[in-house]
């Protein structure tokens, strides 16, 4: 709001125009010497907010941990592609391995065998993988979609709350299910709706703006007995699983079809870092 906004230009933060005038966005047709690129470092980083900084406090993100930085660095200057096992074997294999533990923490596994315990991959952020999520619900409840695409006989439907990310919304568009079929509930109501075939119903752990978490034990029950995918967005509040004085935000979290978590959100990850986490192999 305008409020919030005046208060940022007052703590350094300036306007598109200014920032314009500071800096040359154009791309040149000639080169710039390596003193002048250096300057140009500089006063990017003079005006930047430093997320690095024991007093920086984001209601996303939480600053920087010296570890993360390092293993920054390393993977940057390996640049290897995580895209076939011959490049980077050891990160495929670390890959699985975090996968697997973070899909313990679901109550999903009893073993650290990635193999035999659900499934997963790290995704580019939380949009990607409740994208993810909705993909693989979709080919669970229907499998033939995938070669004979979605008929007109076969209206797919989704459950999601009135507070869940746009993502969700948004991967129904992008998968044919149409935003017209995705319909949004108060977790304080009860309501009905009418469409025909119910395939995916998806609850937020720590909402966006309020950072409020919907009651996933008692909707599980509902999906379990309508045999309905349940998702869990847990992009923001899916940390909270790590503690034994929050993770009880997350009861039921173990009957979940799928978990989005965000680890370069409440765990001071470097961006991007977010895992869809699957039940099913």
């Amino acid at each position: 709001n305008k409020y919030y906004w005046n208060r940022l230009l007052k703590n350094g933060l300036r306007t598109p125009d200014e920032y314009r005038k500071m800096f040359t966005f154009e791309v040149a047709y000639e080169g710039m010497n390596l003193y002048d690129i250096l300057a140009n470092c500089e006063r990017i980083l003079e005006t930047t907010v430093r997320s690095g900084h024991p007093r920086f406090i984001n209601q996303l993100t939480q600053g920087v941990d010296m570890i993360s930085f390092v293993g920054e660095i390393i993977t940057s200057s390996i640049n290897a592609n995580m895209f076939t096992y011959e490049v980077a074997p050891i990160f495929n294999l670390m890959e699985e391995s975090i996968l697997a533990h973070m899909r313990e923490y679901c109550g999903w596994s009893n073993t650290n065998s990635p193999l035999n315990n659900g499934d997963g991959v790290l995704a580019p952020g939380g949009a990607v993988s409740n994208l993810y999520a909705v993909l693989a619900a979709r080919h669970y409840a229907y499998p033939n979609i995938k070669k004979s695409g979605i008929r007109e006989n076969l209206r797919l439907a989704m459950i999601i709350s009135k507070h869940c990310h746009y993502s969700l919304k948004r991967a129904a568009g992008l998968l044919g299910i149409g935003t017209d079929y995705v319909y949004e509930v108060d977790p304080d109501e009860s309501g009905r709706t009418s469409a025909e075939k119910y395939f995916f119903v998806g609850v937020t752990a720590g909402t966006t703006v309020l950072g409020a978490f919907d009651p996933i034990e008692e909707i599980a029950v509902v999906c379990q007995k309508y045999k309905i995918w349940l998702h869990v967005d847990g992009a923001w509040g899916g940390s909270a699983l790590l503690s034994p004085k929050t993770k009880h935000l997350l009861q039921g979290i173990d009957k979940a079809d799928s978990f989005t978590w965000n680890p370069h959100k409440l765990m001071s990850v470097h961006l991007q870092c977010s895992a869809i986490l699957l039940k099913h192999s």
